[in-house]
């Protein structure tokens, strides 16, 4: 069995011994991040096995399975824990809670050792079956990496479609780095450009992004979109709006440039207002009577001294009551 090495966020089992290279010395990691995925995980795994197999006879290369458990509350890690059993190529990482699917990602390329690296979804929505064209994309020596986007989203509610679409036309409007439209997760990189990635240690990551902003040279493959294979999105409504706006906010500075804008604005407002009020507060002295201004000063000065005059009030009813004042005197307080 292969030992068991503890992490910060879960358990790890990393004996590299087990990943091995095939004849031409190639060795390919799938990251697949699973949150939930009990049903999807042995489906995802047969197929993935059936083109490893294919691409083992076809281009010599061996394959690595690394499945990050983000915290599932089903048996999603104890499918993982099987499947690891029963192939030395597989490999699963657990995080301790839930983490999100950008955690998921970033603790699979770390521990990916492959020459090429490929991120790709549990539920085959990313269909396994393009690998092998994507890898002859970069043997080619043309590109650093192999990604996908979907031409339709067919299966996905009208509203989400068209969210997703007015999301990449604000970000590209927005940031310098070009995010395309329809992009998936799923790739295969070159181990420089996952050395790379894997350089820039963001807390709040938006992967999309990093991929185009790191800058090697990219072939997109475009395919028609693939329903689940089994179970159900994770995603809701709330946590696309939240994952788009830390993608805006990561990848331009425009939201920085807007309250920095905005501050400065209602600080020149407070200032104007300031200014403004000490002028009408000095046009009105210089009009008023002399008795009046007086008076005004006078009451001025009783607002800053408020509780002395409130005890000589206070001491005045006081001598009045002792000395046998009618009832029907007014006794309120006044300031004098």
């Amino acid at each position: 069995m292969p030992k068991t090495v503890e992490t910060r966020v879960g358990v790890c089992y990393n004996d590299f011994k087990y990943c091995t290279k095939g004849e031409t010395g190639m060795l390919i990691s799938l990251v697949v991040p699973c949150y939930n995925e009990e049903e999807s995980l042995p489906i995802f795994y047969k197929e993935a096995s059936k083109i490893a197999q294919q691409m083992g006879i076809s281009h010599g290369a061996d394959f690595e399975f690394i499945f990050v458990d983000d915290g599932s509350k089903d048996r999603t890690l104890q499918i993982a824990r099987e499947l690891h059993r029963k192939d030395a190529r597989v490999r699963y990482i657990s995080f301790s809670r839930n983490f999100g699917k950008e955690a998921g990602i970033y603790a699979g390329l770390k521990a990916a050792k492959g020459d090429y690296v490929a991120t790709m979804d549990a539920d085959l929505q990313d269909p396994p079956s393009l690998l092998p064209e994507m890898l002859e994309l970069l043997l080619s020596g043309e590109y650093d990496c192999a990604a996908t986007r979907r031409t339709t989203r067919g299966g996905e509610p009208p509203v989400r479609s068209w969210f997703a679409k007015k999301f990449y036309q604000i970000i590209n409007k927005l940031s310098d780095t070009e995010i395309v439209d329809g992009a998936r997760d799923f790739r295969l990189m070159s181990r420089k450009m996952t050395d790379a990635v894997l350089s820039m240690a963001e807390y709040n990551r938006f992967s999309k992004g990093i991929f185009s902003w790191v800058g090697f040279k990219t072939k997109w493959i475009d395919y028609k979109n693939v329903e689940r294979v089994a179970g159900t999105t994770k995603w809701n409504f709330w946590g696309l709006l939240k994952y788009s706006i830390e993608g805006i906010v990561g990848f331009s500075t425009a939201p920085l440039l807007m309250a920095a804008g905005l501050g400065l604005a209602l600080s020149a407002l407070s200032f104007c207002a300031v200014v403004c009020s000490c002028c009408v507060r000095e046009l009105r002295a210089s009009t008023l009577p002399k008795h009046i201004l007086k008076q005004s000063t006078d009451q001025s000065i009783l607002l800053l001294r408020p509780k002395k005059i409130w005890t000589r009030n206070k001491a005045f009813q006081e001598k009045c009551i002792f000395h046998g004042v009618p009832e029907e005197a007014d006794l309120a307080p006044r300031f004098f």
